[in-house]
């Protein structure tokens, strides 16, 4: 289940210096359903981000965004992963790293994403189909935002 992807965070020390405080690979894979794995580089909780303090957050458990937070998450995506339609409460930045996957919105429009191609995903219904041989990995940047609002309407986060 592991995702071999080596994260190197900075920090300062005590003087104030610049320094490397994490080089590594990630440890904290998990997988919420059957042929996805997710794992987590780092978050950040409350804007503007402190960036004081050399407390590791990726360790802790998370749901699929942090209210008033980030996530830097990478995820592959296996063969034949079974469809999830969902919404976040988020703007996500989205870079696929490798392979390829198809994203299906809510009215079954599909647009295929290729390795090196970035997505921004506004607050929209939608599912990841990898429908190709090869696994998908993507890196996520999810930033909390607030609920689509149309016609007065809100679009809550769901799936």
């Amino acid at each position: 289940m592991a995702i071999a992807i080596r994260r190197v965070i900075t920090g300062h020390d005590p003087s104030g210096r610049a320094i490397v405080h994490i080089d590594g690979d990630i440890s904290n894979a998990s997988s919420g359903r059957v042929g996805v794995t997710s794992c987590v580089a780092w978050s950040t909780q409350g804007f503007p981000v402190n960036n004081d303090g050399l407390h590791d957050p990726s360790q802790a458990v998370y749901q699929t965004t942090l209210d008033n937070g980030s996530i830097f998450r990478v995820v592959r995506y296996e063969p034949g992963v079974l469809p999830r339609h969902h919404r976040t409460d988020s703007i996500d930045y989205a870079v696929v790293m490798s392979g390829k996957i198809d994203m299906e919105m809510d009215d079954g429009i599909t647009t295929t994403l290729n390795a090196g191609d970035v997505l921004v995903q506004r607050g929209t219904v939608h599912n990841w189909n990898n429908r190709y041989s090869e696994d998908c990995l993507i890196a996520f940047v999810l930033i909390s935002a607030k609920p689509v609002v149309i016609n007065g309407c809100s679009l809550s986060a769901h799936g």
